[in-house]
């Protein structure tokens, strides 16, 4: 039995640089990953099939649509007699929130697909599959802080990022990134933003304050509880800066100290106890 972890994604900033021909907005962000992770281990031998389990499980919908039998299917036309076997996820990252749950699974697919057919992880054929899984794959293969451009595909050097205690915090809504993107109206300007990014804790702040995340206020559009959501997280004691991650609906505050972090937890269930509250650190 092989296993991986598939951590969330953080969204630290997001801009929209522009629209593409295929209808595609170009993007720029800069990720980070959390604690918090969905689980899959592989059982090789046998034909491709998939089991989930997990607090949100249910959530996923029909198994055959799940991206890590898709990352088996791509990684299967590249290379000849890959060998399957039967996966089992458990999933702890809510869905369709903003958070990569997805694509954190089918790159966790894609590196136990490659321990247990003997392939290296930077074999070429695992980076040309990433990207036609889905656009957040590529980045979810190594797992680590960067900034990202493009659709995905553009990946700039890792960044040892200072952790950062955060609190995560989701409605219970559902949202997907096609409803958000169908409302965003806002400026395309194409211009990237400078690739340095402060390392240190006190200096990272201020740069992620000057770098927002475009689609908050269309997201708040389609789930109008989001804009309570980063009132509720900037008020809690501690919080350093609060924010919408990718397309939401899931948001994140960001803390002086687990402990702050974890005590915003507390205060969170507290007062709003049908949202989705998970304290975590992010590298």
């Amino acid at each position: 039995m092989l296993v991986e972890k598939a951590p969330a994604k953080i969204n630290l900033t997001l801009r929209v640089l522009g629209r593409r021909a295929d209808g595609y907005h170009r993007l720029e962000s800069l990720v980070a990953f959390a604690d918090l992770a969905d689980t899959l281990s592989l059982q090789p031998g046998g034909e491709p099939a998939l089991e989930i389990t997990g607090p949100f499980a249910a959530a996923c919908g029909p198994v055959d649509g799940n991206l890590v039998l898709k990352a088996f299917a791509v990684l299967r036309e590249r290379v000849a007699g890959l060998n399957a076997g039967r996966f089992r996820l458990e999933k702890n990252i809510p869905v369709a929130a903003g958070l990569g749950g997805g694509s954190a699974d089918a790159a966790a697919a894609l590196r136990l697909l490659a321990c247990s057919n003997g392939l290296a992880l930077d074999d070429a054929r695992l980076a040309a599959a990433a990207p036609m899984i889905g656009a957040d794959v590529p980045v979810c293969l190594a797992s680590r802080a960067r900034i990202m451009r493009g659709v995905g595909e553009e990946l700039l050097e890792p960044l040892a990022l200072a952790e950062l205690p955060a609190l995560l915090v989701n409605p219970g809504l559902p949202l997907s990134t096609r409803e958000v993107f169908a409302k965003f109206a806002g400026k395309l300007d194409g211009a990237p933003s400078p690739s340095q990014v402060p390392l240190k804790f006190g200096t990272l702040i201020e740069w992620l304050g000057a770098h927002g995340n475009d689609l908050t206020q269309p997201a708040i559009a389609c789930v109008p509880v989001i804009a309570d959501v980063l009132k509720a997280l900037s008020r809690m004691p501690g919080a350093r800066l609060s924010r919408m991650s990718g397309s939401g609906p899931t948001c994140f505050a960001l803390f002086v100290s687990a402990a702050a972090a974890a005590a915003a937890a507390g205060m969170m269930q507290t007062e709003h106890k049908n949202w989705w509250v998970h304290p975590t650190m992010l590298h």
